[in-house]
């Protein structure tokens, strides 16, 4: 929903209904993954997709008659049948999509929603879009972890037993990001099947920390916006290190990068999703910084640009700061797969290809010269 949130909370600021089609489940090669929204608006205005193309002419009729009736409907899509004009999904995948009437009225909470989102703050929507009681097919609850490890919440599923069965699981899902379908008993019951359930996961974004600003940056935060990740650009040169400079950058930071790492690590702001690309390719800035980042107990990605000359002379640098093989092996350097890239934007798009290869266990071949599936579970 995170794609559609702002054109759906301008319909529902203006009192309009709309009907969201979102993807609950998938097998195989889908397209998209389970959370992808497609939005209909009463004025046949359409935001988002949920398949690339492949039903969402079914899918925006289907969603027209939602919007008419207020009922919501849970639609599977698989591959086309033998009409050539038959929805379906031609790279062979399936996918369920819940399709719902969403208005002021019956989803009060979301402008508390779209607040948490963009403060980075960790929501979760869990949904029912499965029951063998019709009447609580679209119920929600909203919860938000507390500081205490548990959660508080917003709506209701229909039960008290239900709300905590899907509170606890919705909690864990959240702290890990992910969104998927849960099955439970009618009344959330752990063993048995009656309810399924639609958890929505709003994680904070994970951060992308670009150190070096030079223009191979401005190129790697454009990406990495793209990417979904909140980007942090940061130099110590305040000529350089300017908003003008990276408009793409969430934001720009006039520092030694060195002790920002360390300032953001002690706060709790680098994580295991956190990536960290060092572009500088000067050592005064790259070896004080790298050799925080190197010790960091768990982060997603830490890439450092230059040479095998610059990587050469930095990797004894980084001998001598008291590294151990083992941490200098965390380091990509040089950075990115091999694109053959020369320019700061096929640089960019080279950085970017490791980091999601590292994410998801490519190993960056071309597809069309192996077998097998071709997406990747997460490690």
């Amino acid at each position: 929903m995170r794609d559609i949130l702002p054109e759906l909370l301008r319909r529902w600021t203006a009192g309009e209904s709309v009907a969201v089609a979102t993807v609950v489940a998938t097998w195989q090669s889908a397209p998209r993954p389970a959370g992808a929204t497609m939005l209909v608006a009463s004025d046949g205005q359409v935001t988002g997709s949920v398949s690339g193309g492949c039903v969402e002419g079914a899918l925006y009729e289907l969603s027209r008659e939602v919007l008419g009736s207020g009922t919501p409907v849970l639609q599977r899509y698989g591959v086309s049948d033998d009409d050539a004009f038959a929805a379906g999904l031609t790279c062979g995948g399936i996918l369920d999509v819940f399709v719902e009437r969403l208005s002021p009225a019956s989803f009060p909470e979301l402008a508390e929603v779209a607040d948490h989102v963009e403060a980075q703050r960790p929501v979760a929507i869990a949904t029912i879009v499965e029951h063998d009681d019709p009447d609580r097919v679209g119920r929600r609850l909203i919860l938000r972890p507390t500081d205490d490890g548990s959660a508080f919440h917003t709506g209701t599923l229909g039960s008290d037993r239900a709300d905590s069965a899907v509170v606890d699981d919705a909690l864990g899902m959240l702290a890990g990001g992910r969104s998927d379908t849960l099955v439970y008993g009618p009344d959330g019951q752990r063993r048995g099947e009656g309810m399924r359930v639609f958890v929505q996961s709003f994680a904070p974004k994970p951060r992308m920390l670009v150190f070096g600003a030079i223009d191979f940056a401005a190129a790697v935060a454009r990406m990495g916006s793209f990417l979904g990740y909140r980007v942090t650009v940061c130099d110590a040169r305040p000529v350089f290190a300017t908003s003008t400079r990276f408009p793409d950058a969430d934001e720009v930071v006039v520092d030694w990068p060195h002790r920002y790492l360390t300032d953001q690590a002690e706060s709790g702001a680098v994580d295991e999703q956190t990536v960290i690309a060092v572009l500088t390719h000067d050592p005064k800035f790259d070896v004080p910084v790298l050799s925080v980042a190197l010790r960091l107990p768990s982060v997603a990605y830490i890439g450092a640009m230059g040479s095998r000359r610059t990587h050469d002379d930095r990797l004894e640098r980084l001998r001598e700061e008291g590294l151990s093989d083992q941490e200098l092996a965390r380091m990509s350097s040089p950075i990115g797969l091999d694109l053959g890239a020369r320019t700061p934007e096929e640089t960019a798009v080279s950085i970017a290809a490791e980091i999601i290869s590292l994410r998801w266990g490519g190993d960056g071949g071309r597809l069309s010269e192996r077998g097998g599936p071709i997406h990747h579970d997460r490690h």
